[in-house]
């Protein structure tokens, strides 16, 4: 299912940034697999709508895990970039997610604390208690949005962004995220995604300063169209 222009959902594009709803699979820029990245793809779209010759820049501001879906801003100069990196790590762009996990939490609304310590030779992290040598804070609140049969719909909002925090956090408290199997859901989906969406990005433009609130829409999948 690899990404081309023609199936890019354009969220929102001026000359400063490009918004796109990412697909499950899709990485975000290139990796070991070799794969086509999402910044190549929508680099061949300006390229080929704006008639550019030559090298087009796109800057990646941040990234989601391959099997998540969902918003994802690029940046088109090097201005808005160096802007967008700055609110990054300023803390001022706010991300919205929403997870379909397994079971009921029994608390509607909670904020969750771990120290999570990343494993680079599985690519995965885990959650404790107490800090321990080389865990980061991680920060979550969540609140249940719907209850479907065997799931909830969460809605997250991040205080911190820890390499694969949310898929840490919950799987550590009994909620793993549907299809996520590295942190302990029973099964895989069909199609390797996992049901995390980044649902909404609201930030103050790096350039005309006006704000930005864009929401994604889910995938077109059976549970997540039964969530809306």
């Amino acid at each position: 299912m690899h990404s081309n222009k023609d199936n890019l959902q354009v969220l929102f594009e001026d000359n400063h940034l490009m918004i796109v709803n990412k697909r499950s699979g899709d990485i975000t820029q290139g990796d070991k697999t070799g794969d086509k990245p999402l910044s190549d793809v929508v680099k061949e779209y300006i390229k080929e709508k704006y008639n550019k010759t030559g090298n087009v820049f796109l800057g990646v501001v941040h990234r989601l895990d391959r099997p998540t879906s969902g918003v994802i801003i690029f940046a088109r100069t090097s201005k808005a970039l160096e802007r967008l990196n700055k609110m990054l790590r300023d803390k001022n762009i706010n991300k919205t997610y929403w997870a379909i996990v397994k079971n009921n939490p029994k608390k509607e609304k909670d904020t969750l604390i771990h120290y999570l310590k990343k494993n680079p030779k599985n690519n995965k992290s885990s959650a404790f208690h107490k800090e321990i040598s080389g865990s980061k804070k991680a920060i979550l609140h969540y609140h249940v949005l719907q209850k479907l049969d065997n799931y909830s719909l969460l809605e997250i909002d991040l205080e911190t962004g820890r390499h694969h925090q949310i898929r840490t956090q919950l799987s550590n408290i009994g909620f793993p995220i549907k299809g996520d199997l590295k942190y302990g859901f029973n099964r895989s989906n069909k199609d390797g995604s996992i049901h995390l969406h980044a649902r909404k990005i609201q930030f103050t433009h790096p350039v005309s300063k006006e704000n930005i609130s864009i929401v994604a829409p889910t995938p077109n999948e059976a549970v997540w169209n039964a969530c809306n």
